[in-house]
């Protein structure tokens, strides 16, 4: 049996992942409303930036939401494994799988952003997320 500390590395990896992308949504945003000269009151609500920045400047922030969403059951589980003692080598392969992954969906999501790449990474990682989440509930039967 793996050391239950083995998805504790995937774990940080991800919060590392939405450390970098709120750093450049931070630097995005900053460098956008300096280079047109806004006001940060302009900024108050999500619809305000919405409306104030376009599409090529809002990759990083639409994937750092997104990096609240799945990624929220994956720390949750990995967290459940680890108390229950029921961590072992394929979970902790599966918790690398995810987090690279995501890795290579934010990387698509702030940059490039070609829908379809960026869809199909997503769901291949949703779907090694989900195999855990039934694994994991089986075991409890």
């Amino acid at each position: 049996m793996d050391m239950p500390t083995d998805l504790a590395l995937p774990m940080l990896g991800m919060m590392a992942l939405t450390l970098l992308v709120w750093v450049v949504m931070f630097i995005q945003r900053v460098s956008f409303a300096q280079s047109n000269r806004l006001d940060i009151e302009q900024f108050k609500t999500p619809a305000d930036v919405q409306a104030l920045v376009p599409a090529e400047v809002s990759g990083a922030s639409n994937n750092f939401r997104n990096l609240f969403e799945l990624p929220v059951i994956f720390y949750g589980l990995c967290l459940y494994l680890i108390v229950s003692g029921q961590v072992d080598s394929f979970y902790t392969n599966c918790a690398w799988a995810f987090l690279l992954l995501r890795c290579l969906h934010s990387l698509i999501h702030c940059s490039y952003n070609r829908v379809a790449h960026r869809f199909g990474v997503y769901i291949v990682s949703a779907l090694v997320l989900w195999v855990m989440v039934v694994r994991a509930f089986l075991a409890v039967l």
